[in-house]
């Protein structure tokens, strides 16, 4: 059973960067879909970016395009989300999640928003905390 194990979270000024790591255990990467959530208090967990194999990803927010980025090193069992430009509304706790499958990132589109629906990704790891704070 695939294991995940997200970090790197911290406290960070407007304005700054983070890179999230999440390692995949128990199973070889590239047979895996997986994707970055998060959590803040009080509101319900939305999808941010998905990559379904080596070369492709999908957003699930538009508000973070241009400032967040998702890559894969299938060699290292690892999946990094990139965050710049970092703002308060940024702060949540962040997951990673896996879908055993290639190409499975399922946006989901309802008008001109896109999200993503947790109950597709079948293994979480636990959160680690970001916190964008002067």
């Amino acid at each position: 059973e695939v294991q995940l194990q997200a970090s790197g979270g911290g406290l960070v000024q407007p304005g700054g960067s983070l890179r999230l790591s999440c390692a995949v255990s128990g199973g070889a990467l590239d047979d895996y879909t997986i994707a970055w959530f998060r959590q803040a208090p009080g509101k319900e967990r939305e999808g941010l970016l998905c990559t379904g194999d080596p070369v492709s990803s999908e957003y699930y927010m538009r508000s973070i395009q241009g400032r967040f980025a998702i890559s894969r090193d299938n060699a290292k069992n690892a999946v990094y989300l990139q965050m710049n430009s970092l703002k308060p509304e940024d702060t949540a706790v962040y997951y990673c999640a896996a879908d055993r499958g290639r190409g499975l990132c399922r946006p989901y589109y309802d008008g001109g928003r896109v999200y993503a629906k947790p109950t597709d990704f079948a293994a979480w790891g636990r959160g680690t905390q970001v916190t964008v704070s002067s």
